[in-house]
């Protein structure tokens, strides 16, 4: 079984990363700020202004340890890694079942409704802890939408249809969104979902979140062999990591919108730690940032059950199982991918 290790988020500008002996060092204006061992590190992290020399690029290869690159804001520039694990044949597979449409539908399928089923235990969620909250009616209408959406995804729709549903369904969860922030309302608006740029404090929030997510299951794809650039919900597009984006669909839900709604009910994060830009973009300062890295490292060491697997694992490792799992199902080893439902 794969131990859970940690990721290394480097965010202040000007730092530069370095090995001394075993250790990687974080020196920023001349001076040593951080000091980590090798071993127990899965991935680096860099936002903006971050330099890493080469030979910690070598030494962070031959070890596993992936080294990402973004903007200052989140948005994914480049990786570096050693060499792909697993085999030729497993992508081969992997490769074949995206130009199957059957195949790839039936996967499909799977990611959608377990997005859909984890979106909608967000909205009951909501509700039994807010019985009287004021939008308790709109929150049950959407859960009983997603509900309908689900067994039309039993109907084993193909891949276009299966689309069409996931569409649908996230316009219902997100439209009812606002509800589920039930403190610093007037700070935190939600008026539905804005990318490039998000243009509020929440869109701000949950696309880093995704970023990183995401960030993590394209590491976890690349440990098990697979490709995360060939997905099979998300099809080939230059730069779009399509795999990796498959597996955030399942757990964006129960890992990244449920940390989101609890920065901001309990109020971890607040209206003065975001700007707001001429284009009407909104984006995290600095501290903002290392409060969100590191609540999202506090809550990847919780432990959970399985659903699946009915063993116990840390919330950090259900992406890499989710990966072992797809894994084994294209190489045969699994009738069906079993997607991740919490109990």
């Amino acid at each position: 079984m794969k131990t859970h290790r940690n990721t290394l988020y480097v965010t202040t500008q000007g730092s530069y990363l370095r090995v001394e002996r075993e250790n990687l060092v974080v020196r920023v204006d001349g001076e040593n700020v951080g000091r980590f061992p090798l071993h127990m590190l899965e991935g680096i992290v860099c936002f903006g202004n971050v330099t890493v020399s080469s030979f910690l690029m070598g030494r962070a290869s031959e070890r596993g340890i992936g080294i990402s690159f973004l903007t200052e804001r989140g948005r994914f520039l480049a990786r570096v890694v050693g060499q792909v694990s697993g085999n030729v044949l497993l992508r081969r597979e992997q490769f074949l079942r995206t130009e199957d449409s059957h195949e790839a539908g039936r996967l499909a399928v799977a990611f959608v409704g377990a997005k859909v089923a984890n979106s909608r235990a967000v909205l009951l969620r909501c509700l039994r802890d807010h019985p009287n909250g004021d939008g308790r009616d709109a929150l049950r209408l959407a859960a009983n939408a997603l509900a309908g959406s689900l067994i039309n995804l039993q109907k084993g729709p193909d891949l276009d249809t299966a689309r069409g549903i996931e569409g649908n369904a996230a316009r219902e969860y997100f439209g009812v969104f606002d509800h589920l922030i039930v403190a610093q309302k007037p700070d935190f608006p939600f008026g539905g979902r804005s990318r490039r740029p998000p243009m509020d404090r929440v869109n701000a929030l949950l696309s880093f979140v995704y970023s990183i997510l995401t960030h993590d299951a394209g590491s976890a794809l690349q440990a098990v062999g697979l490709d995360p650039q060939v997905g099979f919900l998300h099809r080939f597009r230059p730069g779009r990591p399509g795999l990796a984006l498959d597996l955030v669909e399942e757990l964006r839900p129960f890992l990244a919108d449920r940390l989101v709604l609890t920065l901001i009910n309990r109020r971890q994060v607040r209206k003065g730690g975001f700007d707001i830009r001429e284009t009407g973009g909104v984006f995290m300062d600095e501290d903002t940032r290392k409060t969100v890295l590191k609540a999202y490292q506090e809550r990847k060491q919780e432990e959970i059950t399985h659903s699946f697997l009915n063993e116990k694992t840390t919330v950090g490792m259900l992406v890499h199982l989710q990966a072992l799992l797809l894994a084994r199902h294209l190489r045969g080893d699994l009738d069906a991918y079993p997607p991740f439902i919490p109990r």
